[in-house]
């Protein structure tokens, strides 16, 4: 190479270096920009190529079309082009089917349905009743054939030491008239060995036998288990009270499919066995002819309706129980904090301080003034054309039903509580059964008015319901509306006839309605006829629970005959008032004291209650002095004082809330026993009566209710009914004229409150020791 073309070169990689070290930065990046770019798009390529599909050897139906065929062969045909290599392995765990979508009701409309009653018996007691209810379902069997055109055949009884239980048990067995099965079972549980453990153990290993579906009893229509029990061997179910019956509707759920056509009936051969036998029998027959006609068990878990059987408790509020409460957050993604907390006693390693994103502490909202004004000098504004509160069309409706509501007319709606769901299930009952003798199973939440004159800080119900001063809207009737709520809350019961442990004498006893709390969204006494809807429920014999948020005094002086009349006292002076509860009438505060001084006035002809919603960093610090000031105002016969409870909402982060909130049950007994010492200092005759802890809720009770040292806070529902039919409900009568029997010990202060017929678990059903703490730790 000459000198000249040497200096040439020299200088061009002179010139390129300089162009490196000038715009070295902007040639990294566009490299970068451009590999990141290839990688995509051959990303997307590889995802694009179809996977190879292993081609059917068999056509279940003779009958798919030809269409279908084509568009099964098509991806192999595809997959053969392409070249052989490795495959791309895409991770992550793969959903169950009964995840990803809901199972759909087989219809058996068109097939003839048998019944067959299987049982096992060692000391022939069992087998005897056996015989006697296969004639009663006989008899049952022929009165119903004329309603459902024979389609019903004979009922037919096994013994189980009789039969091949892979006749029946590997799939259901084959018949003539291509019958539809229910199967029946009648099982005494024993300690020594029995045909009941070699049968459990057949269902068992049919359930892992890897050769067998997974349910290769879904055809059948449903299955019913009853257990006869020895309750002097085996005092409760914990300690193995008809365990082999309870074993066996377990198995019979995997093998079918959670077909539990109706909750396990368990009976005492010494004591119940006969009437939960009945209840039982009564039961499963309705389930049976329900099925015979619609095609399908009904609304709920399958074989009643949802997909997916879990233990788990929903995040649901008791009626009152004031709950933070969302699904979603605003961004429309899940919250961290939206699962439910198990218990107020376990919230300790949960509490976060409530910051903003700049990691400072949030101070309570401003108070708002909701009331508008028309300004000086404009024209008077037309009169509202009147509309219906909640319209099927409406954002509201949409957002009330999503959370569980039903929405009975233009301004009604009715709930089903988790602690009814609980009571069911033997897992506890709302603090009102400790403190007052309210079976939570028995128990209607509703309201025949959504909307509210509030817009309280820990509103439960994300603010969708709505809000006004005054009546503008459609007015339904008390009927429809009592007629509607009493529908809906029992298809809402009967959606849970298939969850496991659901109790058959509760669920039974649910199907009677015996009270009401009035109390779930809302203001019910805001509907104008509010005493013409308790009338209909006193003259079904059901007791109501009136909750109301001392804005209202016309309608509170107004109001007749309550089983029992709450005021929620959320504040204790009219600054924390407004702050707590936003009301949004601008004389909030005069309400509020008036509502207070009617209730004063009612206190011997109805059970008053304060209601007391702690909320820290709100009116827990330095308000018992205050407190003690307004019952004596209103002097009310009970006084129940409770912890907010919390759930995780993004609406009530902003509304400046956080778990920080929510008191220990420590806390809420350290206020209660401050309470009771000012009120004592006061000369007022009350004290701690009875708790929930479970629902950190402590009651303070009237002497009144203090009889020969006992406390008698529980109600005489049947003597409350006799003196409405005896003096109507503006008849002259005090609270003591239906006063309950003694408090039970386990009730009272100091002993947790937690019902001794029921087992207390943890969202996974593992039993849990009650510990209450009432104490600071130190």
């Amino acid at each position: 190479m000459d000198a000249g073309n040497r200096l040439q070169l020299g200088t061009s990689v002179s010139d390129l270096v300089e162009v490196w070290h000038a715009h070295r930065t902007s040639i990294i990046l566009c490299a970068l920009v451009l590999l990141i770019g290839l990688r995509t798009l051959l990303h997307k390529a590889e995802e694009r190529e179809p996977l190879a599909v292993l081609p059917k050897i068999y056509n279940q139906e003779k009958s798919e079309t030809n269409e279908k065929t084509a568009h099964e062969a098509q991806p192999v045909a595809v997959a053969e082009k392409k070249s052989a290599g490795p495959r791309r392995i895409k991770g992550g765990v793969t959903r169950k089917p009964s995840q990803e979508k809901k199972a759909t009701a087989v219809d058996y409309t068109d097939r003839p349905t048998k019944v067959l009653v299987f049982f096992s018996s060692i000391t022939t007691k069992t087998e005897k009743i056996a015989h006697e209810y296969i004639k009663t379902l006989e008899t049952f069997v022929d009165q119903r054939a004329g309603e459902t055109q024979g389609k019903f055949l004979k009922p037919e009884l096994l013994d189980l030491t009789e039969i091949d239980f892979e006749d029946y048990f590997v799939s259901p067995p084959k018949s003539t008239e291509n019958a539809a099965y229910v199967y029946l079972f009648i099982l005494p549980s024993y300690n020594i060995d029995s045909i009941n453990d070699t049968f459990l153990q057949h269902l068992q290993e049919t359930h892992h036998d890897f050769r067998i579906d997974t349910a290769p009893l879904s055809p059948l229509i449903g299955y019913s288990v009853f257990g006869f029990g020895d309750k002097e061997g085996w005092p409760n179910e914990d300690e193995g009270f008809c365990f082999q019956a309870k074993e066996l509707d377990k198995w019979m759920s995997k093998l079918t499919g959670r077909k539990r056509a109706y909750p396990v009936g368990m009976g005492d051969m010494k004591s119940d066995h006969t009437e939960r036998f009945t209840e039982w029998t009564t039961g499963v027959q309705d389930v049976i002819f329900q099925a015979v006609q619609t095609g399908f068990l009904g609304e709920g878990v399958p074989g009643s309706g949802d997909a997916v059987e879990s233990d788990e408790e929903d995040a649901e509020a008791d009626d009152g129980e004031v709950v933070f409460d969302d699904e979603e957050s605003g961004d429309g993604k899940s919250s961290d904090d939206s699962r439910p907390l198990d218990d107020v006693e376990d919230l300790g390693k949960m509490i976060r301080p409530n910051k903003d994103g700049n990691g400072t502490i949030r101070k309570a909202p401003l108070a708002v003034d909701f009331t508008t004004y028309p300004s000086a000098g404009k024209k008077k504004a037309q009169a509202p054309i009147i509309k219906e509160m909640v319209a099927k069309n409406s954002p509201t409706y949409t957002a009330l039903t999503k959370q569980g509501y039903s929405i009975v007319g233009s301004h009604s709606g009715v709930k089903i509580c988790r602690w009814t769901k609980s009571a069911l299930r033997g897992r506890g009952s709302c603090y009102k059964y400790s403190l007052y003798g309210i079976n939570s199973h028995q128990c209607m939440e509703t309201t025949p008015s959504l909307s509210c004159s509030n817009k309280c800080v820990f509103c439960w119900r994300h603010g969708t319901n709505p809000v006004g001063t005054t009546w503008r809207w459609v007015v339904d009737p008390p009927d429809m509306i009592f007629d509607g709520v009493k529908e809906n809350h029992y298809k809402k019961i009967k959606m849970m006839r298939g969850v496991p442990g659901v109790r058959a004498e509760r669920y039974a006893e649910a199907l009677r309605i015996r009270h009401c709390a009035l109390s779930l969204v809302g203001e019910p006494i805001f509907y104008p006829y509010i005493n013409e809807f308790l009338a209909l429920l006193h003259n079904e014999r059901i007791s109501s629970f009136l909750v109301c948020n001392a804005q209202h005094p016309d309608q509170l002086a107004a109001l007749k005959a309550v089983t029992q009349l709450y005021v929620s006292i959320d504040a204790s002076n009219k600054d924390s008032l407004r702050k707590i509860d936003r009301p949004l009438h601008r004389d909030f505060w005069e309400r509020f004291l008036r509502c207070l001084d009617i209730l004063r006035e009612k206190r011997f002809r109805h059970r008053t209650v304060y209601r007391l919603t702690l909320v820290k960093g709100f009116n827990v610090e330095d308000e018992a002095e205050g407190y003690a000031q307004l019952i004596e105002r209103g002097l009310p016969c009970f006084v129940e004082v409770k912890g907010v409870t919390y759930c995780g909402t993004s609406t009530s982060s902003n509304a400046g809330l956080s778990m920080s909130n929510v008191p220990f049950y420590w806390e809420v007994c350290e206020f209660v026993k401050a309470l009771d010492k000012r009120l004592q200092e006061k000369g007022l005759d009350y004290g701690i009566a009875a708790e929930h802890a479970h629902s950190c809720c402590v009651l303070l009770a009237s002497k009144r209710f203090n009889v020969n040292g006992k406390w008698h806070t529980h109600i005489d529902y049947q003597r409350f009914f006799e003196l409405l039919e005896e003096r109507g409900a503006d008849g002259d009568w005090t609270p003591e004229d239906y006063m309950g029997p003694p408090t039970p010990e386990w009730a009272l202060w100091g002993n947790g409150g937690f019902d001794p017929r029921d087992e207390r678990v943890d969202r996974k059903g593992r039993k849990m020791e009650a510990i209450v703490t009432r104490e600071a730790p130190e």
